[in-house]
């Protein structure tokens, strides 16, 4: 969510002709990002639902890149501004991309949870 303020801050640089456009495109794909994993988390009855929201998480993530990338071909805003917010939102992407590969299922994260806390620490296991 660090990443809204400067975008934000990108949108009100637009010409006034595509703060209504592009500008709102960007602040909806942005703030949609965090919304669906929240969403996602909230009603999490199974993995399959959770990983459909982070999917479309992802696919918010992609669509900020896309639009960041128009404005910076157009000359809208420097090119360090929108370089670092690409820089930012492709982190975001991958790190959604890793989740939606890695994660399992609610029920597997509790029970490995549950296991690792029941084994011994190293010390604590004798040498007989």
């Amino acid at each position: 969510m660090r990443l809204l303020v400067p975008l934000h801050s990108l949108v009100r640089q637009l010409p006034d002709y595509e703060k209504y456009e592009l500008g709102r495109q960007l602040r909806r794909s942005s703030k949609s990002i965090p919304a669906n994993v929240a969403e996602g988390y909230g009603k999490k009855r199974s993995a399959k639902e959770f990983k459909a929201y982070l999917g479309n998480a992802l696919g918010s993530a992609n669509e900020t890149i896309v639009h960041l990338k128009i404005a910076s071909q157009l000359g809208y805003a420097d090119e360090a501004s929108i370089s670092e917010l690409v820089d930012g939102y492709t982190i975001v992407a991958k790190q959604l991309y890793t989740l939606i590969g890695s994660w399992q299922s609610f029920d597997n994260a509790r029970q490995q949870t549950n296991l690792a806390s029941r084994v011994p620490a190293p010390a604590a296991i004798s040498k007989e």
